[in-house]
């Protein structure tokens, strides 16, 4: 349905709604609650309305998750197809991996839905463009992008679930993990968290360009081939 309509908050007041607002509202609640805190409740109760007046723009929430997945492709910066292709698809590993920070919990999604929007297709449509137009073969180019994304969602999922967030938090966790390596019992475990991983200045997230230069170094040499 087009346009928007009025929706009344259990508090009495009158909200304008349109169907980007209702997804803009999913993500808000998938953002401070993880997918799994997404209902139709819940998306009424953040966008202010009565749970039917979101039956006005969305038929389902197989139809929201639609809506996320495509919000979350529109956010990844789209490489320039005929242009470095080893620069352009480096911005986007680096982009992808930045807008999933910001929304983990799209990390399995991305992949799982059967009716993708325009900005899902545009993206998919302008990477394999970027790979066939660098001279790839199309074999080589669903190689390419298969493992590109399998690296990029796995990092994005490690991240995710890591302890700490970034170096300026290492230290909350640092006193615990050292203690754990007191006894020599996992020397060489001991060695690289005493003398690297939880020296001052350490962060995981710089591993993330060292992973995606050694796959692009690979595939440069594939293409070479």
């Amino acid at each position: 349905m087009s346009g928007t309509v009025s929706g009344t908050s259990p508090a009495g007041p009158r909200t304008r709604l349109s169907r980007e607002r209702v997804l803009l509202g999913a993500v808000a609640v998938a953002d401070a609650g993880g997918i799994e805190s997404l209902t139709m409740r819940s998306l009424a109760l953040e966008l202010g309305v009565k749970p039917m007046a979101v039956y006005h723009y969305v038929a389902n929430k197989e139809e929201i998750l639609d809506g996320l997945v495509d919000i979350v492709f529109s956010k990844i910066d789209l490489p320039t197809v005929g242009g470095d292709w080893r620069a352009e698809l480096g911005r986007r590993s680096g982009s992808a991996r930045a807008v999933l920070r910001r929304h983990p919990w799209a990390i399995g999604l991305l992949e799982s839905r059967t009716s993708p929007g325009p900005a899902t297709l545009r993206h998919h449509d302008t990477v394999l463009g970027t790979l066939l137009a660098a001279g790839f073969s199309k074999e080589l180019t669903a190689h390419a992008y298969a493992l590109i994304d399998s690296y990029v969602y796995g990092f994005a999922l490690q991240e995710a679930g890591l302890p700490f967030d970034g170096p300026e938090t290492m230290a909350e966790v640092a006193d615990s993990m050292t203690e754990l390596f007191a006894s020599g019992e996992y020397p060489h475990l001991g060695a690289m968290s005493t003398d690297y991983y939880l020296r001052p200045g350490y962060d995981f997230g710089n591993e993330f360009d060292f992973g995606l230069d050694l796959i692009l170094d690979a595939l440069a040499a594939l293409r070479r081939s």
